[in-house]
């Protein structure tokens, strides 16, 4: 047995809930002058209140070619769960954005339909060149900067607040933050640039990079609704509860997971149902490891409907993907998607195939306990699941571990232990080094 990293300790509110906000996390609010008027934000403090009233939040999310995936949909998948009606609008011609790592977003609408709507927030995904396209879509920078005239929240992360809010003028005075190599760009706008890995100052929020886009989404969650809200949201996503620290795994019966294929090849199938961060992260984090990745949907057809209701669309159907071999089928969460792969036969039939061949095979949140553990293909293995469902393992000695790997066997709990569950992976078939590389690159560790 062995434990890599080392396990961090959570803090608690006074009513004994576990408070999963970094201790680094800025969210203090600043009384500044918006950067497109001369009202302090101190006199608006009654109007943003009754805001926060109105029941239901209206968000937009613009997407563009070469958008961080990551930074996407985590925004939109947190804030759909605090139930804000999230637009995801491309800023191109077509529905259909390609972003980095080659993952493919249908939107909801085109931005140039959205110009005359009124939000309660916008929020940019980073990526390059993502935050270029954002910054060059003149009907997105009329509403951002009306979006800041009229003195309700607009927030960016990792490229976009440097790229596209900065160069629209509408950091100037105000303290912010971005990925690392845009600091010098970020301050050239005026900014007040910090490091902090979330900052909020008055309306604007800013973070850094996919390894923060959680903590990001939360706290646009708190400046929607309130801490409550942030704090009810962020319990199930089991977030880590000390942000930035290495990430771990607790490994069993350990064995190489060696391959002669390069790159190697692994399929993460999708369904309806899917949960869209977990799968995303998944794909993203291999991708970034030069893994071939295969998004196959078990569906009809290629696109599907995602938990949070994100349309994802696969690079095959699983028909086509069940004619390749695979080096490790790993199975992403959410209660409908687990469901659809359990019914599945052909996926069934491959991942039974995949065991008897000793080779790697993992699955994170509901599809240990609805798809793994049903078809016998948890037998003599520790794991772990979703916290709800880890009652449905047959052995649960270890389900309170964020990462479980037993011999050719990985699983992991839920979207918030996604990265350290794709790091783990990365970790097993390159070594360690590799996976903490990307790990700071993505600024998940500090």
């Amino acid at each position: 047995m062995r434990i890599l990293g080392h396990v961090a300790s959570p803090s608690f509110l006074s009513n004994g809930t576990a408070l999963l906000f970094s201790p680094s996390l800025s969210l203090t609010f600043t009384p500044r002058y918006s950067p497109l008027s001369t009202v302090p934000f101190r006199r608006r403090s009654f109007s943003i209140a009754a805001e926060m009233a109105s029941p239901v939040k209206k968000v937009l999310v613009p997407i563009a070619n070469g958008t961080e995936p990551m930074e996407a949909v985590i925004t939109i998948d947190v804030l759909r769960r605090a139930g804000a009606d999230v637009t995801v609008a491309s800023v191109g011609k077509e529905l259909r954005v390609e972003a980095a790592h080659g993952v493919k977003i249908i939107a909801d609408a085109l931005v140039s339909s959205c110009v005359d709507n009124v939000f309660d927030l916008i929020a940019l995904p980073g990526g390059i060149p993502g935050a270029a396209n954002l910054r060059d879509c003149k009907e997105l920078e009329t509403m951002v900067k009306k979006q800041a005239s009229e003195e309700r929240p607009y927030a960016a992360v990792c490229a976009s607040p440097a790229v596209a809010l900065g160069s629209w003028g509408l950091l100037k005075g105000l303290k912010a933050t971005c990925y690392p190599s845009f600091m010098q760009e970020l301050q050239q706008s005026s900014a007040i640039a910090v490091e902090s890995r979330v900052q909020k100052d008055g309306i604007t929020v800013t973070s850094r990079g996919p390894g923060t886009t959680m903590e990001f989404s939360v706290a646009l969650v708190e400046q929607l609704y309130g801490k409550e809200k942030a704090n009810e949201v962020s319990g199930p996503l089991v977030m880590r509860p000390n942000h930035g620290d290495e990430y771990t795994i607790k490994e069993l019966n350990s064995i190489p997971w060696t391959t002669e294929d390069n790159p190697p090849q692994v399929l993460v199938p999708i369904a309806n149902g899917s949960e869209e961060m977990e799968a995303v992260m998944i794909i993203d984090i291999l991708r970034r490891a030069k893994v071939n990745v295969v998004v196959a949907s078990v569906e009809e057809k290629l696109e599907i409907l995602a938990s949070r209701k994100v349309k994802l669309e696969a690079d095959m159907l699983l028909d086509d993907a069940a004619k390749l071999s695979y080096h490790l089928i790993v199975l992403p969460g959410g209660l409908g998607g687990a469901q659809a792969f359990s019914k599945s036969e052909k996926l069934v039939d491959l991942l039974k195939k995949q065991h008897g061949s000793n080779r790697p095979y993992g699955a994170i949140c509901a599809s240990p306990a609805l798809v793994l553990e049903p078809h016998g293909l948890l037998k003599g293995k520790k794991a772990t699941a979703f916290p709800a469902m880890c009652e449905k393992l047959s052995d649960q000695s270890e389900v309170e571990n964020r990462v479980v790997v037993d011999g050719n066997l990985i699983t992991s709990r839920g979207p918030g232990t996604s990265m350290e569950f794709g790091l783990a992976i990365v970790e097993k078939i390159f070594g360690r080094d590799k996976a903490m590389e990307i790990a700071k690159a993505m600024l998940f560790t500090v």
